[in-house]
C-alpha cells in the first residue's frame, strides 16, 4: 500500500512526530520515564539544559542525565546539553570537583601570585 502525498508542511510535521515518538519510547525503555516525562521534564526546567541554561534542545535533543548508581526512573536528575553531561561524567559526579572548579573562577592561582603587593 502507497503511502498518501502530503504537501511538504505536513510531511515535516509526520516526521517530527515519528521522532519525538520514537525519542518518547526510548526514554521509557531506557530510563523508566513514563510516556510524556522527558516533554514534562523539559518543560519545567524551562526548555534548556538545567546546567547552562544556554542549549535549547531544538537542533540536538538534550541528554537524559541519570546517576548510574541506581536504576529506572529514580536515576534521572535532569536533561543536559552534551557538553554538560559530559563534564558531569568527567567529575565522576562529584560535587567537591565543581567546589574547587568555582573557588578555582574566582580566585585564579596564577593572579595571587602576579598581583603587586598591598600598600598601607
Amino acid at each position: 500500500m502507497k503511502t498518501p502525498k502530503r504537501c511538504a508542511t505536513h510531511a515535516r510535521e509526520h516526521i517530527r512526530r515519528v521522532k519525538a515518538d520514537a525519542h518518547d519510547r526510548y526514554a521509557q525503555r531506557t530510563y523508566g520515564l513514563a510516556p510524556g516525562e522527558y516533554q514534562e521534564i523539559y518543560d519545567a526546567q524551562g526548555g534548556k539544559c538545567a546546567i547552562c541554561r544556554r542549549a535549547t534542545g531544538k537542533t540536538k535533543r538534550l541528554a537524559v542525565d541519570h546517576d548510574h548508581r541506581l536504576e529506572g526512573r529514580e536515576s534521572v536528575r535532569g536533561l543536559l546539553c552534551g557538553p554538560d553531561n559530559q563534564m558531569i561524567g568527567y567529575a565522576h559526579d562529584d560535587p567537591e570537583f565543581f567546589e574547587r572548579a568555582a573557588a578555582y573562577l574566582r580566585n585564579p592561582p596564577a593572579q595571587r601570585l602576579t598581583s603587586p603587593p598591598d600598600q598601607a
